[in-house]
């Protein structure tokens, strides 16, 4: 355990709840199967911002109605290597699914396929779809618009979102590439999580409403939520000169390619509400993209190539004090075979707010719970 004291939870039991949770809601059963295993497979990946803490923000968007449970997703118009899909303002993860889905089968026919998918909701973790390629040995490239709460550079408030982009890349023998990064400082999901526990922000990650740089977790999400001004900060901070333009061009790249080229909801339009403030469905837009290794050379002698460079990367010098080197996705990949073994640590603030939902909803919380001590299981019961 990476505390001395923790509470963990089995994958397939916090999967079967989450699954239950949505089958209550009337959504289909496949689809709620999909949303689940989306979730938990970002806790098992460390990614616990996007993970069950996320069931709450879906729970209330199917309850206020601005996520569709059985919505009707269809391909609006499409080529033999690209589509457009419109999500029917349903869940995030099950139109994406099929988005990355439709992708890989035109890449496998066509050497390359590209998705681009409208009116959908908040999807996870983008390396969730990009890395379905790799099953196919395909290289997966996902990403998506999301939430106003990105400051552009110069700015004082929100336009952007924090805009995931993840490529995943197969390797031989070596772990595959899986970079899944937010095009900001930090996600959203990190404030959350620095606010439960109110613990103060660096002062490089996010501005108050007048736009000067603030610890306040919690006075950053409550003004991002009114749009009252400030918000966190694109990926190299607030300045030119730490490279700040660069994550704020990688958000607004993302935006194009999700909101503009897909006919989907973009900066400030994204997510609407009425004058009153009531929550208008979402119009969330991905952008998915297969590609067949073997349209530009041979799949092996690709394969061995990539651990060549991969070896090469782990193998240089380190710097004074580092213990090793590593390639994007390799600390996820190692967490996630911990966390199947010892079980997915959670915040006791998302197991109150899963208990409440099985409250609310009258579905049974029968999740088994393992006390730790250190390294040492001290016991296990359901709570």
């Amino acid at each position: 355990m990476s505390e001395e004291v923790g509470v963990t939870v089995r994958a397939d039991s916090l999967g079967d709840f989450c699954a239950r949770v949505f089958d209550k809601m009337d959504v289909p059963t496949d689809d709620a199967a999909v949303i689940a295993d989306v979730l938990v497979a970002a806790n098992l990946r460390g990614l616990d911002s996007h993970g069950v803490a996320r069931l709450k923000r879906y729970v209330n968007g199917l309850r206020d109605g601005v996520m569709v449970a059985r919505p009707k997703i269809e391909i609006v118009h499409q080529t033999p290597c690209t589509a457009l899909v419109d999500g029917g303002g349903g869940l995030g993860p099950p139109v994406s699914v099929r988005g990355m889905k439709l992708a890989i089968e035109k890449a496998r026919e066509m050497g390359v396929g590209f998705v681009a998918v409208r009116n959908s909701n908040h999807y996870g973790i983008a390396g969730y779809y990009s890395m379905m390629a790799l099953r196919e040995e395909l290289i997966g490239i996902s990403m998506s618009n999301a939430s106003v709460l990105v400051v552009p550079t110069f700015g004082k408030d929100a336009v952007l979102g924090t805009n995931p982009i993840s490529v995943a890349v197969p390797a031989g023998q070596e772990r595959p590439f899986v970079l899944d990064m937010a095009t900001s400082v930090v996600t959203q999901g990190k404030l959350e999580e620095y606010s439960r526990r109110d613990k103060p922000l660096p002062l490089s990650w996010a501005t108050d409403e007048r736009g000067v740089p603030t610890a306040d977790a919690a006075r950053v999400l409550k003004n991002v939520l009114i749009r009252a001004g400030g918000g966190i900060l694109p990926l190299g901070g607030a300045q030119e000169e730490d490279g700040g333009h660069k994550g704020y061009g990688l958000a607004l790249l993302v935006d194009i390619l999700c909101g503009v080229l897909a006919g989907a909801g973009y900066a400030t339009t994204i997510y609407p509400r009425t004058p009153e403030g009531k929550p208008l469905p979402a119009n969330v837009g991905h952008f998915f993209g297969a590609i067949r290794i073997d349209a530009f050379r041979p799949l092996d002698e690709f394969k061995a190539t990539m651990d060549d460079i991969i070896r090469r990367l782990k193998s240089s010098a380190r710097a004074e004090g580092a213990e090793r080197i590593y390639i994007h996705g390799e600390k996820e990949f190692e967490e996630e075979e911990r966390r199947r073994r010892e079980g997915i640590p959670l915040h006791p603030t998302v197991v109150a707010t899963m208990q409440q939902i099985a409250r609310e909803l009258g579905v049974e919380y029968n999740i088994p719970l393992s006390l730790w001590l250190k390294d040492e299981l001290l016991y296990t019961a359901y709570i």
